[in-house]
C-alpha cells in the first residue's frame, strides 16, 4: 500500500485517560515522526498533534483506537507521500 504523510490531532477531554493516549501511541511509534502536546492549564482539556507516515490503515487504524477511548476525539488528515 502506498505511504502517506499526515497528521492525527488529539483532543483529550479528561487526563485520567493519558496513560491509555500512550500506550496507543506508543504500539505505532513505527508510523510517529513527531509529537507535541498542548496542556491547557485552567481546564482539563489537551491538545496533542502527531505527524505520521505510514500507509492508510495504519493511519486510520492508530486514529481510530485513539478515538475509540472515553473522553478522547481523534481526527485524522493525510496526503500522498512524494
Amino acid at each position: 500500500m502506498e505511504k502517506r504523510i499526515g497528521t492525527v490531532t488529539v483532543l483529550v477531554k479528561d487526563r485520567a485517560v493519558a496513560s491509555q493516549v500512550n500506550t496507543v501511541i506508543s504500539q505505532y511509534a513505527d508510523i510517529v515522526l513527531a509529537r507535541q502536546g498542548l496542556p491547557f492549564r485552567d481546564s482539563a482539556v489537551a491538545v496533542i498533534s502527531l505527524i505520521v507516515e505510514g500507509d492508510t490503515n495504519q493511519i486510520n487504524a492508530l486514529s481510530g483506537k485513539l478515538g475509540r477511548l472515553d473522553n478522547i476525539e481523534a481526527k485524522a488528515v493525510v496526503t500522498r507521500a512524494s
